[in-house]
């Protein structure tokens, strides 16, 4: 007998991804410490991690989004501090990603498909393992000698090449040590530059003594984090914030089902199947205000944005300026539970000033309506990214709307 499958409204399935995120609880009180900030990146999952600074480092900003004016030396704490006060670290599952450590055993059958050669991903990275092993062997040895040491500090890293961001061999050894598990991330110095050492000189002995789940029981723990992080997800949500293979993911998403860890759901206005988390909240209402970076968990799956939000939305740092058609590092922004606008933004440190290029509202939004709470929100910004001057436009909607305020 097939099972009665669920129906949810487009609204109530807003609300559950929402509150899923960190959205249907208010921001602390006074100021955050670090058990909120490991609080909300616990319920995330995980931060995407991405080179570029034109307002600040992407993994900074969804708490920013949730916790509002927090200490960002507690998140570089966790991630990059004393081994005894580690509370994350780095590796690939949704792109680059700071994860508790808690999830390392979690992808350790990933690490050693990347070691086997056998992963699905990382294509040229595994070609490079395969053709030069011996030196991959070479330097890991010399980490292990040197340790913790940057591709720049390599005796002999060879010369840059082309493809892949420019990367020497020595990089791409580095980098083929990491995807195998063998290296992890130490620090990061300078410019964000990566420093490596042997993981188990990084890692807490506590994390490495505990037991390696099979790759089966691994990918359904993954499924069940991404599901409690999206409150209601299609098979490739929920695949894509791991970034899972897909035959496992398919495999594993029946298997949690029958075991009533997921529930099928149909929801207003989506094409394809949806799965609910069983535990996932579903309020009511929703009364939050943010600006969500462009690698924020919200929204980086962009059809999931749209089918959620009715917002189409596309980074446009690749696009040449002419053709932009929102600004070149442009941030929704959440006001209740709907993306109401978008906002270009760049953080002029050497002036002091939070510049606002653009702000534009969705359509059917009216400017009166958002002036005041988006004005705040980036005066709130200014302030947890120490700047003192907040330049808003007087072009536009809202432009004409703050100069008539006259703020």
């Amino acid at each position: 007998m097939s099972r009665k499958v669920d129906k949810i409204g487009a609204a109530a399935a807003r609300r559950l991804a929402l509150a899923a995120q960190g959205f249907g609880i208010q921001r602390p009180g006074g100021a955050s410490n670090l058990g909120h900030v490991k609080r909300a990146i616990d319920r995330l999952g995980l931060l995407q991690i991405d080179s570029v600074n034109v307002l600040a480092r992407a993994h900074y900003l969804p708490l920013f989004s949730r916790l509002g004016n927090y200490d960002s030396a507690h998140l570089d704490e966790l991630a990059w501090g004393r081994r005894s006060r580690r509370g994350l670290f780095e590796f690939w599952a949704h792109e680059a990603s700071l994860l508790p450590l808690a999830s390392h055993p979690l992808l350790r059958w990933s690490m050693a498909r990347a070691a086997a050669g056998t992963s699905k991903s990382k294509g040229k990275l595994q070609e490079f393992g395969r053709e030069k092993a011996a030196y991959i062997e070479e330097v890991r040895r010399e980490v292990e000698d040197r340790g913790p040491i940057a591709a720049s500090e390599l005796a002999d890293g060879g010369p840059r090449r082309g493809p892949w961001w420019g990367w020497n061999d020595g990089k791409l050894a580095l980098e083929w040590l990491f995807f195998a598990g063998i290296v992890t991330t130490a620090t990061r110095r300078g410019t964000f530059e990566r420093v490596y050492d042997l993981t188990e000189r990084v890692l807490p002995a506590n994390i490495q003594a505990l037991p390696t789940p099979s790759p089966e029981e691994a990918q359904r723990e993954l499924l069940r984090l991404s599901a409690r992080a999206l409150g209601v997800a299609t098979e490739f949500d929920l695949r894509d914030y791991y970034r899972l293979p897909v035959a496992d993911t398919k495999a594993r998403l029946a298997e949690l089902v029958e075991a009533g860890d997921l529930i099928p759901v149909e929801v207003e206005g989506w094409k394809q199947p949806a799965y609910l988390d069983p535990a996932a909240r579903q309020p009511r209402r929703i009364e939050a205000r943010a600006l969500l970076a462009p690698f924020d968990p919200l929204i980086w799956e962009r059809d999931r944005t749209e089918r959620i939000f009715d917002f189409f939305y596309r980074i446009e740092i690749y696009t040449p300026a002419a053709k932009r058609k929102h600004g070149y590092y442009v941030l929704p922004f959440l006001l209740g539970d709907r993306l109401v606008g978008r906002i270009d933004l760049k953080s002029d440190r050497a002036n002091s000033k939070l510049l606002v290029p653009a702000a534009h509202l969705e359509p059917g939004i009216e400017a009166r309506d958002v002036a005041e709470p988006m004005r705040e929100e980036l005066r709130l910004m200014a302030d947890w990214l120490g700047l003192e001057d907040l330049a808003l436009p007087r072009a536009g909607a809202l432009g004409r709307e703050w100069s008539r305020m006259g703020k």
